[in-house]
């Protein structure tokens, strides 16, 4: 990682355990600002992807995989947007699939990352494990809105510390030669 890139995921960490904070202090409001941070990370997600692609990826080999990714990130931020006059009931559901998913596919590249010889595989791992179980927390505690504010805080804040890790561990550079 770059100084620039070691100190915007740093402040992006902090940012995030921030609002973390403040949704567990204030739970009643938190439904809202759940949606609206998803939202967000999504069209951030989706506006960089495609940034990426008409700068760089286009001239790429597998290129358009960027194209394709920014347009679908971008689609599910607006979708998010859109979702606030919904029971909350669809919202819980929509964000344990999220968490699953994301675990889910964590879970399957820890083997990929195995086979190369990473050494943070257990660190990816056991992120996996935090997401499958936090959507499975999502499911159980369904019923309790307030509940699942602080699930959701538990899952910003880990993913938080796990940014800080990562900014403060030493990386290892693999050259060819």
């Amino acid at each position: 990682m770059t100084r620039f890139q070691k100190i915007t995921t740093l402040s992006m960490a902090l940012l995030s355990i921030s609002l973390a904070i403040i949704l567990i202090l204030y739970p009643e409001m938190g439904y809202v600002f759940i949606l609206l941070i998803i939202s967000i990370a999504f069209l951030a997600a989706g506006i960089k992807g495609l940034y990426n692609y008409f700068t760089l990826s286009r001239f790429m080999v597998g290129g358009k995989r960027s194209l394709y990714q920014g347009i679908f990130l971008l689609d599910i931020g607006i979708f998010t947007s859109t979702l606030y006059d919904l029971p909350k009931t669809y919202i819980l559901i929509y964000l344990a699939l999220i968490h699953g998913f994301s675990g889910l596919v964590e879970v399957l590249r820890v083997n990929e990352t195995r086979k190369y010889g990473a050494k943070t595989w257990k660190l990816k791992l056991s992120h996996g494990i935090i997401d499958i179980a936090l959507a499975i927390a999502c499911f159980a505690f369904s019923s309790r809105p307030a509940t699942l504010v602080f699930i959701y805080c538990f899952g910003l804040i880990y993913s938080a510390l796990g940014k800080i890790i990562s900014v403060f561990r030493k990386n290892t550079f693999i050259y060819i030669q």
